[in-house]
Formats: structure tokens, sequence, C-alpha cells
């Protein structure tokens, strides 16, 4: 008899597990890991920590997660690995090369960074981002963004998530169920989008015409429209109405990191609202294995229509297309986003607030 599927995405703190995290991992078998910043230093060594990771948990479906968005936003990152171009200068290549080059340019942004996933063990990436940009979207989140058309939000999107699938790399659509109109960082602060469910048709659009993706991501957003005591990812009304109903979701639906300030409590409180709400799992990112042992305790385990979900996702991982010629086809893609912005994990808002919380509980 296979042994349960633990409904979280966990993470660890360093390079390399330690024997707690190896314990934790091998005993409550872990829907997947996250990888952050903090888990990389180079690529041979993210192999080997990717490979530890698998032997741990003992499945060869384990989810290996990262934000691999390109521009700040990437786990993966020089100099062992090529640089990307934010989604928002993606969005803005048609009216500098035309369409037909700016889609290609997509194309191969998403093909380049499934190779790169692939080649290091990953099979999963936090991205593409289908936030509208509004004038009042936080800085945070608006250079993540590919603009504020929802229809070429919508048709970038499936670019690249269809590019992603074809070479064998699960997409993560977010944050659903839009997060464009938040005027604060949720790493922070809850935001409340006081606005009808009328004006946020648009917000909705990308997602609606993408609801046949295999994973998505909740937003931490307070919709009041709806549901005006709980956000998004711990409302079961709001995802039944508005993410399962009005979008018409029905792939593998993921929390927003449950230790983002948004959230308020526990970590085994923030996850059994999370679960009873409705997400498939919660993604849990500071690596802390006492909060971590806590959401172990609970002992949600995938439901059964999480379980059908998950069996989609798996079927991705078989997929073995990619871009020929990688090296040629890098050549390409430069020539054709431009100069692309140099990393920084400083103006990361999810690893800033991790190094946070690090300094506000002394440094474990």
């Amino acid at each position: 008899m296979e042994k349960p599927i633990l409904a979280a995405m966990l993470s660890c703190q360093g390079t390399k597990l330690s024997d707690t995290e190896k314990k934790l991992f091998s005993q409550y078998n872990p829907l997947g890991i996250s990888l952050f910043s903090r888990n990389i230093e180079s690529k041979e060594q993210l192999q080997k920590l990717i490979k530890d990771i698998r032997e741990t948990i003992g499945r060869d479906d384990v989810l290996i997660a990262a934000d691999q968005e390109g521009g700040r936003v990437r786990r993966l990152a020089e100099p062992d690995y090529r640089s990307y171009a934010a989604q928002e200068h993606l969005g803005r290549l048609e009216k500098a090369i035309g369409k037909e080059a700016a889609e290609r340019a997509i194309r191969l942004h998403a093909g380049l960074t499934a190779a790169d996933l692939k080649e290091t063990g990953l099979n999963m990436n936090y991205a593409p981002v289908l936030d509208i940009v509004f004038d009042e979207t936080s800085p945070v989140l608006k250079s993540r963004c590919f603009g504020s058309d929802e229809l070429k939000t919508a048709e970038y999107g499936r670019l690249m998530t269809e590019t992603y699938i074809k070479c064998g790399i699960c997409p993560c659509i977010k944050h659903m169920p839009g997060h464009g109109r938040a005027a604060c960082d949720p790493h922070l602060e809850l935001p409340i989008l006081n606005y009808s469910l009328k004006e946020l048709e648009k917000d909705f659009y990308p997602f609606r015409m993408l609801n046949d993706a295999p994973a998505g991501m909740t937003a931490h957003i307070v919709i009041p429209a709806v549901d005006g005591t709980a956000p998004v990812t711990q409302s079961k009304k709001a995802i039944d109405t508005v993410i399962r109903g009005l979008i018409g979701f029905d792939g593998f639906l993921i929390s927003d990191s449950i230790d983002m300030q948004a959230l308020k409590g526990s970590a085994a409180e923030k996850t059994t609202k999370a679960l009873d709400a409705g997400c498939d799992a919660v993604c849990y990112c500071f690596g802390d294995s006492r909060e971590m042992l806590e959401i172990c305790r609970l002992g949600r385990n995938l439901a059964d229509k999480s379980m059908i979900r998950f069996e989609k996702i798996k079927k991705i991982f078989q997929n073995n297309g990619k871009v020929a010629d990688i090296d040629k086809a890098a050549e390409q893609y430069s020539d054709l986003i431009g100069r692309v912005e140099k990393y920084a994990d400083s103006y990361d808002a999810t690893e800033v607030l991790n190094k946070m919380q690090k300094n506000n509980r002394g440094g474990r």
C-alpha cells in the first residue's frame, strides 16, 4: 500500500539537508519541496541537494519547485544559469519587435527556462504570473506582470504554460483570482480589494482563459464582495465562488506561502484554514523545522480529488519536448529581448521576508 502524501510543499534551510529535515521528510512524505536562493550556491550543489531530497522522500513523483519567473524573481541565477527577462519586459516586446518575434521570445523564454530546471532536477515552476497591472499595483508585483492588457496577458500566459508542459515542467499560474489591484505587499500585510465582482472580471479574465492549467496558486487577498472576513487562500466561499466557479479552474490549487505576514496564526492554524477552504496543498517557504513539524503532525494528506489532480501533473513529467540547439536558441532569445536586468535577491520580497523572520527568531 502506497504511503499517503502530505498536502504540503515544504522547504529546507540551507544548501544541504540537515538530519532533522531528512527525518521529517522521510517520515511525513510531503508532496514536494520549494527551493529558494538560500538553497543554491552552484549548479552541482543544487543537483546534489535535489538528489538527496528525492532519495530522502523516496518518491519519483516528488515535486521540486521554484519561482523561476525571470527578471529579479528567479532562483537559478548567474553565473551558472542564463539571464532571463522579467515578464514586464516580455509584455512590451511586441511594440518594439512585432507580434511574431515577441511570441517567439516568450516561447524561447519558457523553453530555455524549462531546460535549466530539468537539467538541475526541478519539475515545477511557480510561473507564469497572470496578474494585471493597474495604477495601484504594488511595486513588488508590477515588473512580474505582462502588463495592463488582460487579453495579452492571457495570450502570453498560454504560450508559456504550453511550452512548459511540452518540455516536461509543470507550470503553476498565479496569483488566483488576481492580485494586481493590491496596493500593498502580502509578504508584509493583507491587501483588501474593495471592488465588485463585475469590476474584477478583468482581473479574472487571464485565469479564466487558462482554467485548464494543471496547477495554480492562490492570492492572499480579501475580496469583501465575496468574503469580507478571510483572505481567498483561507476562504471556502471565495475559492468555491470565484476560483472553482467564475474562473472554472479545476487544476491543482496550491496556497501562496503561508508564512507571509498577510496570514495570521500558527503554521498549523494557517494550514488547516487553507486546506479546509479548498486548497489542495499549502506552500510553506521559511524552512523552520519546528513549524514544518506542526504542519506535518496535522496529518492532512492529499484528498481523493487532489490525488486525481496530482495524477494529471505527473503525466506532464513524461513529456520530453525541448528547445532545439540550446546555445543558438539562447543567442536568439538574447537578441530578441535586448538587455536584461541583473538579478539581486535583496529586491525579492520572499527572500527579504525569510531574512526578516530569521533575524526575528534569533537566527534559528
